[in-house]
């Protein structure tokens, strides 16, 4: 097939379109992919798979920790290793055998993005790629972040930091207490949004993506995961690859939803070399000679042209625009990252992606004759169109929106910042004679606080848009490190009547009552408390501890027995408060029942040290020290490393004349505490 122009008689370049040969491959209808159907069904058992553990994890308490590769900055940050980080790693390491298989086959947020790009299809929008140089680059860059720099910055930045007197004071890493395990959890849904934030985030990740980007446009501009899965998928063997029955018809091109130029890399490579590619099959499926398969071979970083020279990528942006709208990302990215204390990060990159994309468009239309989106005339011979007049208003609007957001974000960094530097330990700010802030403490709290007044919801007398419950929540503490005890306590309350009441806020207003003399009140506040929310076992535990503070072991005895009768309260929750009313009733003198209720709980739980070591002290005020020695030896098993309960359990057996046993636990603990550094 070949094409050739001519000139007419009126002067204009006329092209003739190839003819295509009767009964050739490139003739022929597209067939409907087999492997479409596959997917699809693989798909919706992982959204079944996923929707299952929900629910067990509901109806149980009780689950394996999300199998999510996010999970996996717990590792790196932490070492805590969950099924997430297991998970990640498996992936990672069966895409160098079988290529970027997973992102085809397993992710919830390509099913979306495939799911939108078919219905589009079916409206008559066919998504064209937006192809880009460096944001490409995107993914791999969040990637490092999430994952490397976590222990880079424990490991690297922050030791130098300290030794190097011009680097200004860096927050300092949560403690690091060794690599540990945590593949079951109790709190499913700790690291994932609520739903006000998961339904635009898949409506920003799975539709306007693809709607701006093309198909996977998330994925090929904003998934971390891929920013790992893509490289890796270049040392596969595992690969598409062609025989000699093919006729470059195209076929494979125009079905494949992962962007990828199929014909012309298997006609120069033989293979697939393109990372996007997600071994979804489309093409092998729909290939009329079945010429394209899956196998084994030589991988991409090996490749070279066995057919002329390499296709040379096209892409939409020229070397400028490339930079000015790279920087343009980042700048959206980092506006929408964090604000509100809501946007997370795969989100702010989603729509970054998307303001991007609508600020190139905006740009070409003004700079070009002819401009077009979705078959839509934006200009046309240098005038614009009612659609184009359209379209500008609305990248106006999300201009306007981002630059807001910006502002926003910015006056919210700065008040965290000034936040972080007042550093009073609760335990003193609620004590009976709290310390004065310095003045450069009190000044930086005056400053947080302005900040995140101006960062609030406009409703709430600030200029956010969206609500900002986060800032209230802060303006209060400050406000109480001020000693402005009164007012800390009043704004904790509009914050209820706002947006409902929280265990950790309702012991707050306690404690400030409490600051300010208003004990009584406080008990008032929390026996209401729990009347209304029985499993609020922290407010409980409060209160209770507040009646055997003032010696009124019976009524803190009463405020547990009446909450364990409620039918409310989960296994957990139930076992909270039993431990706590085993302590109560050995501090009543009620020593058996206390001893009986100890045995219950270890019952439900036999893995809590702390229960066997309280168990043996309540075997030793009622007199059994061989009870307790063997409760402590219980104790012991479960932790070994502890050198309070060796050092316990070598006071009890020299009381009892076993000193050889006893000294063999004090020198153990003695060696423990100097392998700890003590």
């Amino acid at each position: 097939m070949a094409s050739t122009s001519t000139t007419s008689s009126a002067g204009e370049r006329v092209v003739s379109l190839p003819v295509v040969t009767p009964g050739s491959a490139a003739g022929r209808t597209i067939r409907r992919s087999r492997s479409g159907r596959r997917r699809a069904i693989v798909l919706a058992i992982v959204q079944i798979l996923m929707i299952a553990h929900f629910i067990q994890w509901r109806m149980t308490g009780r689950t394996i920790s999300p199998v999510e590769p996010s999970e996996s900055m717990e590792a790196v940050g932490h070492g805590i290793i969950n099924a997430g980080a297991i998970f990640f790693a498996l992936a990672l390491l069966s895409t160098l055998l079988l290529g970027r298989w997973f992102c085809g086959w397993g992710c919830h947020v390509v099913m979306l993005q495939d799911l939108c790009g078919w219905i589009m299809k079916k409206c008559g929008i066919r998504p064209r790629p937006f192809r880009s140089r460096l944001l490409l680059y995107v993914p791999l860059i969040l990637a490092l972040y999430m994952f490397v720099w976590p222990a880079v910055y424990r490991w690297g930045v922050v030791p130098l930091a300290a030794k190097l007197s011009f680097i200004p004071d860096l927050a300092a890493p949560a403690p690091w207490h060794g690599v540990t395990w945590a593949v079951v959890t109790t709190d499913f849904w700790q690291t994932f949004p609520g739903v006000l934030i998961a339904v635009p985030f898949l409506l920003i990740c799975g539709f306007a993506t693809v709607y701006f980007l093309g198909a996977k446009g998330f994925c090929t501009y904003g998934c971390p995961y891929g920013g790992f899965f893509a490289p890796l998928e270049q040392y596969s063997s595992g690969r598409i690859r062609v025989t000699d029955a093919c006729e470059h018809c195209g076929h494979c091109t125009a079905v494949c939803t992962s962007n990828v130029r199929v014909h012309e890399e298997v006609r120069a490579y033989g293979m697939v070399v393109d990372p996007g590619c997600m071994k979804c099959l489309d093409c092998v499926s729909v290939c009329p000679n079945d010429a394209l398969y899956f196998g084994f071979g030589r991988p991409a970083t090996r490749r070279g042209p066995i057919n002329g020279a390499e296709p040379r990528p096209n892409f939409d942006l020229t070397i400028a625009e490339e930079i000015v709208f790279a920087l343009l990302f980042f700048a959206v990215f980092l506006a929408y990252r964090g604000v509100y204390d809501a946007i997370p990060m795969l989100m702010a990159a989603g729509i970054a992606g998307c303001v991007t994309f609508i600020g190139w468009k905006a740009w070409r239309v003004v700079r070009d004759e002819s401009e077009s989106f979705h078959r839509v005339r934006l200009k046309y011979k240098g005038g614009l169109t009612r659609g184009g007049l359209v379209f500008l208003a609305v990248a106006g609007i999300v201009g306007l929106l981002t630059l807001h957001t910006g502002y926003i974000r910015t006056t919210q960094a700065a008040a965290e910042r000034a936040d972080r530097r007042v550093t009073v330990p609760r335990s003193n700010v609620f004590s009976g004679s709290p310390t004065t802030l310095s003045p450069e403490m009190r000044a930086d709290a005056d400053r947080a606080i302005a900040g995140y007044r101006r960062a609030r919801f406009i409703g709430d007398g600030g200029h956010g848009l969206l609500p900002y419950p986060e800032a209230s929540l802060r303006i209060a503490w400050l406000l109480a490190c001020k000693h402005e005890f009164a007012e800390a306590e009043t704004r904790l309350h509009e914050y209820t009547e706002k947006y409902g009441v929280h265990e950790g806020i309702c012991l707050d207003i306690a404690a400030l009552m409490r600051v300010q003399l208003k004990e009584r009140e406080a008990a008032h506040y929390e026996r209401q408390i729990i009347a209304e929310r029985p499993n609020f076992v922290r407010v409980v535990d409060d209160l209770a501890l507040w009646y055997e503070g003032l010696g009124d072991v019976g009524n803190a005895i009463a405020v547990c027995e009446e909450v364990l009768a409620a039918e409310t309260l989960g296994a957990e929750e139930r076992l909270y408060v039993m431990r706590r009313l085993s302590l109560l009733l050995l501090a009543g003198g009620r020593l058996d029942e206390g001893i009986a209720l100890i045995e219950r709980t270890i019952e439900i739980d036999d893995q809590n040290p702390a229960a066997f070591n309280q168990l043996a002290r309540a075997h030793v005020q009622a007199g059994n020290a061989a009870a307790a020695i063997t409760a402590l030896e219980h104790a012991v098993a479960l932790a070994p490393e502890s050198p309070e309960l060796r050092d316990e359990l070598a006071g009890l057996l020299e009381s009892m004349g076993r000193s050889a046993e006893a000294a063999e636990h004090a020198a153990e603990a003695a060696r423990i505490r100097t392998g700890d550094g003590g």
